[in-house]
């Protein structure tokens, strides 16, 4: 964890947030954010609302357009290959995944070991079926994503983020398209990742999830913010959530009804 646990691991002041296909176009205006060590934000929006955008730029991967943003202390307009440990503290984990076709499900997750830190074959070998057994991903070791389903994708994907044992995870819309038993998989395991779970030392890790629905993750103990208009809103928690009165966040809440066919 951070050295100093009074500074954020994430703080965003007066931060204007770029579009990620044209830097000239600003999609979230003036954020004012503090993550701290240990948290969990779900930050919910509507499609096209910046969600993508500004967790890229939580991850270091894009700088403001205007404001100032500081990675466990660090401005990220200051970090350069030098500061490759700090961005190295923070996973990512893609909507839909975006793993290598080209590799087998094993060898994607291996490759941020093989990239970032010099370790020895059957070390990183050992890192990844650890993983794979983890995520109940072991049956598609040898596989390549284009051959599996996207429910798995996504779960490869999570393993690839979490084999550098970063200390913030940052996962853009990780319900997205996702069956009941998968989300529910998803929903558990993250909150055993934010008490600490064992295989990362006990740690509780600081998770930010984006969200186009804010019902399913219902918890007392998570932060929640709202993107609207360019906004970026903080909501606090749950009971502030079902209280709001912003028409935005009760969208985002309402319950679909199927119809039933007779």
């Amino acid at each position: 964890m951070s050295e100093n646990q009074n500074i954020p691991a994430i703080e965003m002041r007066g931060v204007n947030v770029a579009a990620m296909r044209d830097a000239s176009f600003t999609v979230v205006e003036d954020v004012n954010w503090s993550v701290m060590a240990g948290e969990f934000w779900v930050v919910a929006g509507q499609e096209h609302s910046g969600k993508s955008d500004l967790l890229m730029l939580a991850a270091g991967l894009m700088l403001p357009g205007s404001g100032s943003y500081k990675l466990f202390g660090t401005d990220t307009k200051d970090l350069g290959e030098g500061e490759l440990a700090e961005r190295l503290r923070v996973g990512f984990v893609f909507q839909g995944g975006h793993l290598f076709n080209r590799l087998t499900i094993a060898e994607n997750i291996a490759l941020p070991l093989q990239y970032a830190k010099e370790m020895d074959p059957d070390e990183v070998a050992k890192e990844v079926l650890a993983l794979l057994e983890l995520l109940g991903l072991t049956s598609l070791a040898e596989v390549t994503p284009a051959n599996i389903a996207p429910n798995w994708r996504q779960r490869a994907a999570l393993a690839r983020a979490l084999v550098l044992k970063p200390e913030v995870l940052l996962l853009d819309n990780p319900l997205a398209g996702l069956g009941a038993r998968h989300s529910q998989w998803w929903l558990r395991f993250l909150e055993q990742l934010a008490q600490g779970h064992e295989h990362f030392g006990g740690q509780p890790l600081t998770l930010v999830a984006t969200a186009d629905d804010l019902r399913p993750w219902q918890q007392a103990r998570r932060k929640f913010a709202l993107l609207r208009d360019k906004q970026f809103i903080p909501l606090g928690t749950w009971s502030n959530v079902e209280t709001a009165s912003d028409p935005a966040v009760k969208e985002l809440l309402a319950v679909q009804f199927e119809t039933a066919t007779q």
